[in-house]
């Protein structure tokens, strides 16, 4: 009878619904949010939350979650017919993606001392279980070099992602750090999807402790480097005002 009443609120509830925030706040209801699921240990590729991204959109094999892709694909086409190409480079990658890219950045600086060396590899790149893009809400758009958003092209699609980027959900995360920011540099082609990242963010708060960042070189350095302090959340102002719906 319990299972029974459940179906029958759940069937009320989204009856009350527009189309649109039926959608929207279905997604929201089937993602579970779980230790595992923030720090990455999940497989994004079965996971039935998240898609594979036309190549229309990206420059690789690219998975999003669907809330986060519906939204990239309504400002794409809006910033189409303000003449701004945007092509997404890097979007979901789990512990394991993760872990490859570090380590691999941790043997090239080997002449570094350990600490330095985190140090050095945390410039642009995070500690797995510890990056955004665990969690299918980050993109990294048309280049990751910050010189290309300086002039020509690239400066006009980041002064357009600055102007129109918030008003679809995305907001640039790391900018520049001579206000007091911690963590990563400066990144002007990381945008995070703040509808669903912010909540994610708020459970990683309340959950994760430092020993539960480990299972790759380096990672006793987790605690020393206080990264959930001044990387999971060394964010933009506009990131850590915030607020949800």
């Amino acid at each position: 009878m319990q299972i029974k009443h459940f179906i029958i609120w759940l069937f009320f509830v989204f009856s009350t619904l527009s189309p649109e925030k039926k959608d929207h706040s279905l997604n929201e209801a089937l993602i579970q949010i779980d230790k595992a699921f923030v720090l990455g240990k999940f497989n994004y590729k079965t996971d039935t939350n998240f898609i594979k991204v036309d190549p229309k959109y990206s420059s690789k094999e690219i998975y999003l979650n669907m809330e986060v892709y519906e939204a990239f694909i309504e400002m794409y086409d809006h910033a189409e017919k303000d003449g701004i190409s945007l092509k997404i480079i890097s979007g979901t990658r789990n512990f394991s993606e993760q872990k490859a890219i570090w380590e691999r950045k941790w043997v090239k600086y080997t002449y570094l001392e350990p600490k330095e060396r985190a140090e050095k590899i945390l410039e642009y790149s995070s500690m797995p279980s510890t990056s955004r893009h665990h969690w299918g809400t980050d993109l990294d758009l048309n280049s990751l070099n910050n010189s290309y958003f300086n002039g020509g092209k690239g400066k006009s699609e980041y002064e357009w992602l600055k102007a129109n980027a918030n008003n679809f959900g995305f907001y640039q995360v790391y900018t520049e750090k001579s206000i007091g920011r911690t963590g990563y540099n400066l990144e002007k082609w990381h945008w995070s999807f703040l509808p669903l990242a912010s909540k994610y963010l708020d459970f990683y708060n309340k959950n994760i402790e430092y020993s539960d960042i480990r299972g790759f070189k380096g990672d006793t350095l987790a605690s020393e480097m206080k990264m959930i302090h001044n990387y999971v959340n060394g964010l933009s102002k506009k990131v850590k005002g915030y607020k949800s719906e």
